[in-house]
C-alpha cells in the first residue's frame, strides 16, 4: 500500500518565491507508483491543500490532517520543501516532533542551530573545522561601523544571521560602504553577521543519508558575474555552476571529508547543502553556512549535483522520504 506525503512548501519569510519554485520541481519528480503526494501550502494566514479543481482545504492543525470528500487524509511522513521560517529553522520540525510524523529534513534542535550562521561557524570551529573570522551584531545593540574594522579586514560579507538564499548579503570592499551594507542586513533580520573575505575557490556539496549510508554528491564549483554568489546570481544565471568541479582529486576529498565531517558534528538528515571557500594558501576548505533545506528549483545547485551522480530526481526524493521510515 502507498504511503501518504505532505509536501510542505510557501513560508513565513521572502524565501517563500523560492519554496514554491522547489516544490514545483519535487512535484514533477515525486514517484506517485510509490506515493500519494499533496502539496501543502504554509502561510502567515492559513495552512491549505489545493485541489485539482482549485478548491483551497484548510489542514487541520492538531494532527496535520486533511478532510477530502469525507475522506481523512493522514500523513504517513512530510518531504520538507519550504525554505526560511518555519521550514528550515525548527519550528515545523518540532511540531512534526510532537505528532510523530517523520520528515526529509535535519531535526529540530540541527535545523535552529544551522539556521543561525553565526552559532553554525562557532561550532564548526569548536569542532576543529576552518571557518572565516567574523562578529555577530544585534539590532537593539548599535555598533557604529569604525568599531568593526577594528576587529576585521576589509573586504567583509554582511549578511543576515537567520535566512538563505543570499537576500540581504553585500560584499563590502571599502569602509565607506560598510554602514548602508548593515542597514540593508537589518532590513531583513535582528541579527547580522560580518565576515571577513577568504579568497579562493567557491565550492558548495550536497550531502545526505540514503539507507543509513551518508552520500556527498558531485561538488559544484561556483564562478560568480557578481561581487559574490547573490540572489540574481543563484537565481538569474549570473553565475558559471560548474558540476562536478574541476579540481585536483585531492583537493575535492578535503571538500567532501569537511562536508561529512559537518553532517556528523550537526547531526544533519535528509538533504542539505554546504557551502566552502577553499583558500588555496593554506590548501584547507573553510565552511561557509549548512543550508538545511537547499533549493529544488530548477536552477538550483543540488538538482545538477543528483544529475551529474547519475541518479533521476525521480530516484532521489523517493531515497529522500525512504530513510524517514530506514530503522
Amino acid at each position: 500500500m502507498k504511503k501518504t506525503i505532505a509536501l510542505i512548501t510557501g513560508g513565513y519569510s521572502g524565501e517563500s518565491v523560492i519554496s514554491y519554485l522547489s516544490a514545483a520541481t519535487i512535484e514533477k519528480n515525486v514517484d506517485t507508483a510509490k506515493w500519494n503526494c499533496y502539496t501543502i501550502d504554509i502561510t502567515p494566514s492559513r495552512w491549505f491543500y489545493t485541489t485539482p479543481g482549485g478548491e483551497k482545504i484548510d489542514i487541520d492543525k492538531n494532527d496535520f490532517s486533511l478532510i477530502i470528500n469525507g475522506t481523512k487524509i493522514i500523513f504517513d511522513a512530510v518531504l520538507a520543501g519550504l525554505h526560511g521560517t518555519p521550514g528550515e529553522d525548527g519550528k515545523l520540525q518540532g511540531y512534526f516532533d510532537c505528532l510523530n510524523i517523520p520528515y526529509t529534513s535535519c531535526d529540530a534542535a540541527s535545523s535552529a542551530l544551522t539556521f543561525n550562521k553565526r552559532y553554525t561557524v562557532a561550532v564548526a570551529a569548536f569542532a576543529g573545522m576552518h571557518v572565516a573570522k567574523s562578529l555577530h551584531l544585534f539590532k537593539n545593540i548599535p555598533v557604529i561601523a569604525t568599531d568593526i574594522l577594528k576587529e576585521l579586514k576589509l573586504p567583509v560579507f554582511v549578511k543576515p544571521n537567520n535566512g538563505g538564499s543570499s537576500i540581504g548579503m553585500s560584499k563590502v570592499t571599502v569602509a565607506a560602504d560598510l554602514q548602508e551594507a548593515l542597514d540593508k542586513a537589518f532590513k531583513e533580520d535582528e541579527q547580522v553577521l560580518v565576515e571577513e573575505f577568504i579568497k579562493g575557490r567557491e565550492f558548495t556539496i550536497g550531502v545526505f543519508k540514503s539507507k543509513g549510508e551518508v552520500i556527498a554528491l558531485p561538488i559544484t564549483e561556483i564562478i560568480t558575474q557578481n561581487k559574490f554568489f547573490d540572489y540574481e546570481a543563484k537565481y538569474h544565471g549570473a553565475s558559471e555552476e560548474i558540476t562536478p568541479a574541476v579540481a585536483d582529486e585531492t583537493i575535492a576529498e578535503k571538500v567532501r571529508l569537511a562536508a561529512r565531517k559537518a553532517y556528523a558534528v550537526f547531526n544533519c538528515k535528509g538533504i542539505v547543502r554546504i557551502d566552502f571557500i577553499y583558500d588555496e594558501a593554506s590548501g584547507e576548505p573553510y565552511m561557509l553556512e549548512i543550508n538545511t533545506v537547499p533549493g529544488q528549483t530548477e536552477a538550483s545547485l543540488v538538482p545538477q549535483q543528483v544529475i551529474a551522480m547519475g541518479w533521476t530526481l525521480k530516484d532521489f526524493y523517493s531515497a529522500l522520504i525512504e530513510e524517514c521510515f530506514y530503522k
